[in-house]
């Protein structure tokens, strides 16, 4: 019964990732789950090309489709898991994420992460994405650089009526922002990624984490990450507890007891809020099924 506390505590939310899915196929999940107070937000991903499946299927884009699934739900929270920082630049980032901020009436969780970035050891995932649509890959060093200086902007634009800025990629004059956000200081901030020099910048100023879980990484792996965080909150003189802990498990449809157990072992570490990917083709009634197997038998810890 240890972990009964925790569970019971458990905030959730859902994932649809806009990948070689039509767009009624992902609103009839949506506009389901926001039917349904166990699901306390929605979230999509932001790719331009499929990272899995046949090269050629259908993707569609994340803050495009993210506006208008918030014009057709009224209760979810809702982000993309995460925002590539570097499809778009600063200050135009905010103005989207402004929009969508405005028409959800202050739902928006603004979901970052720093994108991709040269990998020593291989090619990144989405380089292919890249090249096709024009983007330079990164350093990873540059990659972080520029994920301050956008929670810089953000942050001003949602903040301040005018203001100049001379960062070290971006140059600002005369930027304004209407109309500005709906929840004072903005949209909260949700930064993904496990990296150290990342989870230095999540310590620095992120209102949320979230790292993905089972099946890609265990939950000791986490645990681990999760205590380096604490590591750089202390340095920089931040109370570990000001971040919502949040971590990302892949549904198993067919053994939704496996996916309890992850669930379980995650909120034993301190875990606050899973986010519950659906693997597509979604079945019928999706986020009902998802609310009866998973949620209601967690928070409930029955087998």
């Amino acid at each position: 019964m240890a972990c009964d506390v925790p569970t019971r505590a458990l905030r959730f939310g859902i994932k649809t990732t806009p990948m070689h899915l039509a767009y009624d196929e992902i609103l009839r999940v949506w506009e389901e789950a926001d039917e349904l107070p166990e699901l306390d937000d929605a979230w999509l991903w932001d790719h331009l090309m499929p990272l899995a499946g046949p090269p050629h299927g259908a993707v569609l884009e994340g803050w495009t489709l993210l506006a208008a699934l918030a014009a057709r739900t009224s209760r979810l929270r809702l982000g993309l898991l995460v925002t590539n920082n570097t499809l778009r630049a600063p200050a135009h980032l905010g103005k989207i994420a402004t929009t969508v901020d405005a028409i959800s009436k202050g739902r928006l969780i603004m979901g970052l992460g720093v994108g991709g970035t040269r990998q020593p050891d291989g090619p990144h995932p989405a380089a292919a994405e890249y090249a096709a649509y024009g983007f330079p890959l990164p350093s990873p060093g540059e990659g972080l650089a520029r994920l301050t200086e956008t929670i810089t902007v953000l942050r001003r634009m949602w903040s301040e009526e005018v203001f100049d800025h001379d960062g070290p990629f971006t140059t600002l004059r005369g930027t304004r922002n209407g109309p500005g956000p709906v929840r004072p200081g903005g949209p909260l901030l949700l930064l993904g990624g496990w990296g150290n020099r990342t989870l230095r910048i999540v310590a620095e100023h992120a209102d949320m984490w979230n790292v993905p879980g089972p099946p890609h990484n265990s939950t000791e792996w986490i645990a681990e990450r999760a205590r380096i965080l604490d590591a750089h909150c202390a340095a920089a003189g931040r109370d570990p507890a000001e971040i919502t802990r949040s971590a990302q498990v892949v549904v198993d449809y067919a053994h939704p007891a496996a996916t309890r157990s992850h669930i379980r072992a995650l909120a034993a570490i301190g875990i606050q809020h899973v986010v519950l990917a659906l693997p597509r083709p979604y079945p019928d009634k999706a986020a009902r099924w998802l609310v009866d197997q998973v949620v209601i038998p967690v928070r409930e810890n029955s087998a």
